[in-house]
């Protein structure tokens, strides 16, 4: 089930918090709870993807993006994710998550977001391609759309390598995934 009481308490344990830049990080403190664990008492790899939740709607939040959605009738949809995992995070670990946007181009806003220990090593990292969507008319809304919205520049900050790597990685990804196998499955019946 989805974490909604914990989703609450997120946006109102930073109702006061300033205002964030487009591009600033917002800092925001988790406890691993048991029903988070998978059987190996470790936090359940698809629970780390809605953890990143809890972080990156109340950045949304603090630069303006909710309000300026709400306004306009839009949405906003997780269009990718790439994920890296590198320490275990057992029952009732204290975790620190940094969400920020990176940068964005003519569909898409990169995030990104890690997970750390209170000794400050990182224990997961995601990189979250969001789409902003339009509800009324369907399809992707341009994200200079929406930074007209919230009075920012337009134009994206310069996008990192490693990001450019992974949206020219993505856009040669086979779509629809497993053509060849849904192939020989049927021509071997």
């Amino acid at each position: 089930m989805y974490p909604f009481i914990r989703m609450f308490w997120q946006f109102w344990r930073h109702r006061s918090d300033a205002p964030l830049p487009i591009t600033g990080t917002h800092e925001s403190r988790h406890v691993v709870m048991p029903w988070d664990l998978d059987f190996w008492n470790e936090l359940n790899n698809g629970r780390t993807l809605t953890l990143f939740d809890l972080g990156r709607m109340p950045l949304s939040q603090r630069i303006g993006v909710i309000g300026a959605l709400r306004k306009r009738g839009w949405g906003m949809a997780v269009a990718g994710v790439s994920v890296r995992y590198r320490r275990r995070v057992q029952g009732f670990a204290r975790l620190t998550m940094r969400s920020r946007a990176v940068c964005w181009d003519d569909r898409y806003v990169y995030t990104e977001q890690g997970m750390f220990r209170a000794d400050g090593e990182c224990t997961s990292h995601a990189l979250v391609r969001l789409a902003i969507t339009d509800r009324k008319k369907g399809g992707v809304v341009n994200p200079a759309r929406l930074m007209e919205a919230l009075g920012q520049e337009t134009a994206s900050p310069p996008m990192p390598d490693w990001i450019a790597d992974w949206v020219r990685a993505e856009a040669e990804r086979p779509w629809p995934p497993m053509a060849d196998a849904r192939a020989e499955a049927m021509a071997a019946e």
